[in-house]
């Protein structure tokens, strides 16, 4: 049986790359921060078939040890400070967890088991920003637009020059943007979805949006960890733009989402220049001819089949809750 380790368990990724591996027979071991109020909804349902170890990517000891307990044959690192925004207000807690957190990881791997733990680190397509070619491929020159593209950027050539310089077995998946029903509510994708729903319920008569015409390349979560998995399969390390080809503007995801609830977006959508990036990156589309032929990855899911499917589970997990209660906290 091998044993995987993932860092950021209980997030979006995780939980679906934990059932994923589960699925296959794997043993399965998380990551976790220590906090006063921690949060597992996202792998409740796997509680009793995973083991979490508590961690920390600023605590270099914490993950020697945890290497040492788990013993993986993969390790997965997930866990960073995620959402852009946030990267201009906390840049120094962003490049602290989402780039030298990843030389940490890579650390202990090289220290306990670098000739035969496979390691995989999850890059992200605002490393190309203000893109320098359409569509962008593993060879584009990268041009980071927020600290957050930035700090991923550092984890990203951290791990090529541990694979270059240790002969370890590193790979970089540079996944575009993937969205689900587990997707956290403060990315755009899930605000809009969660907005349709409590607005078709009554619960809120307007959502509120910065730009509209910002074009993203969007994929299922389930279809992206299937590559990262993928990846670790191969006889040799590389690195691999994971991404649909195809972009969608902010406004079409919009239209998308109020469509499925029956509802006219421009009667509840409103402009709000406070919620604009300081540097916007405008328009994002990837290159998966790499992948698809490499590893023989597709995604599965489409952009449509996707945004319809985040509406109704948000549409029923508000029905299943308290809506009274919800609508006077207003979340």
């Amino acid at each position: 049986m091998k044993r995987a380790l993932i860092t950021g368990i209980t997030g979006q990724d995780g939980s679906y790359l934990a059932e994923l591996l589960l699925e296959k027979g794997y043993e399965v071991h998380g990551i976790v921060r220590r906090a006063s109020t921690e949060k597992f909804e996202r792998i409740d349902h796997l509680a009793s078939r995973v083991h979490l170890h508590q961690a920390d990517l600023l605590d270099q000891m914490s993950l020697i040890d945890v290497m040492k307990e788990a013993n993986p044959d993969e390790v997965y690192n997930l866990a960073a400070q995620s959402f852009v925004p946030t990267s201009w207000k906390q840049p120094v807690l962003t490049a602290e967890f989402t780039s030298i957190g990843v030389t940490r990881v890579l650390e202990a791997i090289r220290l306990l088991g670098k000739d035969r733990i496979r390691f995989y680190q999850a890059s992200s397509s605002e490393m190309f920003g203000k893109v320098q070619a359409v569509p962008q491929t593993e060879d584009t020159p990268f041009y980071p637009r927020s600290p957050y593209g930035v700090a991923k950027l550092y984890g990203h050539w951290i791990t090529i020059n541990y694979r270059e310089s240790y002969g370890m077995y590193c790979v970089s998946g540079i996944l575009f943007n993937h969205e689900s029903e587990r997707r956290g509510r403060e990315f755009v994708t899930r605000k809009v979805t969660d907005g349709v729903a409590r607005i078709k319920l009554g619960l809120a008569t307007e959502l509120r949006l910065g730009n509209l015409d910002a074009k993203r390349d969007w994929g299922h979560a389930q279809d992206y960890v299937r590559a990262m998995w993928l990846m670790l399969q191969q006889d040799q390390p590389d690195d691999y733009v994971i991404s649909t080809g195809q972009t969608h503007t902010v406004q079409r995801l919009v239209e998308l989402a109020f469509g499925a609830a029956d509802l006219d977006w421009r009667k509840h959508v409103v402009i709000d220049p406070a919620l604009v990036r300081p540097a916007e990156v405008d328009l994002l589309i990837g290159d998966p001819a790499k992948a698809r032929r490499q590893l023989g990855w597709a995604p599965q899911i489409t952009f449509e089949q996707m945004i319809e499917r985040m509406v109704k589970s948000d549409i029923e997990k508000l029905k299943g809750g308290n809506t009274a209660d919800t609508k006077a906290r207003g979340i």
